[in-house]
């Protein structure tokens, strides 16, 4: 059976009742108001239902057209979709962007690309990973992820290019209760190895998992940036945190900086990078994601030459 409702009439009922009125639509959609007016009464003839109340000045929604509004915007929408994805497909956009985050990485710069990212591809679903160290790379590697904003030095496992991104900067930092907040100056190494340093640490064990600034044999590992920060608040330990994630705790007190051998008391810059596949680079919608990345990211502290 053919369908006897268009996907005009529709769009004209939609913009009618958002405009509030026959002529505000009929401008909208540059058309003429005597055939806005004739494809909305066909729409009523055709569901059998009034849809606006014609007794006033100007056209308000009936009990009915309130109701149907919502499916009607409903069927505008899946029809955009079908749009977008079919052009995409022509354009080679991927048909889901999967990527990867380093837990360090400022995770408003990732938000903000993802909200402009979702505009610009509104077809194209985005699978995010949030890993630690080394294992950012891990499901790029093996074909899950496109890309990785991928933190640390040293060389990338082969098969990976990258392309530096803005550092983040490192603060070491401690309760003020702590008894190495107490100390003044750059903190020795044997004070250092009294106490207990709290380390971020992947999640799976692997014989080339990186670890970076630590300098007590008695420590805590955690992988997750969130509970080793819990555990800095309650005093647990001392250790290495992202600026942005503790600049509130540092400002209020609840935290206090800490001047090591590795990191002084004015902080460090993490490198962080682009990593995708050599022989696989991010299609269109990855490639406009690091762009936006690296655009929302240039307020950040910039990576060292190496």
């Amino acid at each position: 059976m053919r369908d006897r409702v268009s996907l005009d009439q529709i769009r004209t009922f939609v913009a009618a009742a958002e405009e509030g009125s026959f002529s505000a639509a009929a401008r909208k959609l540059g058309r003429a108001q005597s055939a806005v007016s004739d494809l909305i009464r066909r729409l009523e003839e055709e569901l059998g239902v009034a849809l606006f109340d014609r007794s006033k000045r100007a056209p308000r929604l009936t009990a009915a057209g309130s109701l149907l509004l919502r499916d009607a915007r409903a069927v505008g929408g899946a029809v955009d979709f079908l749009n977008f994805r079919a052009r995409g497909l022509t354009e080679g956009i991927e048909p889901e962007l999967c990527a990867v985050a380093d837990v360090y990485f400022p995770f408003q710069t990732v938000t903000e690309a993802a909200r402009d990212f979702r505009l610009r591809f509104p077809a194209t679903p985005l699978r995010l990973y949030v890993e630690v160290l080394g294992a950012a790379t891990e499901p790029v590697l093996d074909g899950r992820a496109s890309f990785a904003v991928a933190g640390g030095p040293g060389p990338l496992p082969p098969g990976l290019v990258g392309e530096p991104l803005a550092g983040v900067e490192i603060a070491m930092v401690a309760s003020p209760d702590h008894p190495l907040a107490r100390l003044k100056g750059v903190i020795p190494r044997e004070e250092l190895a009294q106490h207990v340093q709290l380390v971020l640490t992947e999640r799976a064990s692997r014989p080339d998992s990186r670890e970076y600034s630590v300098m007590s044999p008695t420590t805590w590992r955690l992988a997750d940036l969130s509970a080793k920060h819990a555990f800095l608040l309650g005093g647990l330990g001392w250790g290495s945190m992202p600026l942005h994630a503790v600049a509130r705790d540092l400002a209020e007190g609840r935290l206090a900086r800490l001047a090591t051998p590795e990191i002084p008391v004015s902080g460090a810059i993490a490198p962080m990078s682009i990593v995708y596949r050599t022989a696989a680079p991010p299609g269109p919608a990855g490639r406009w994601l690091i762009e936006r990345l690296k655009t929302r990211n240039t307020g950040a502290a910039q990576n060292p030459p190496h």
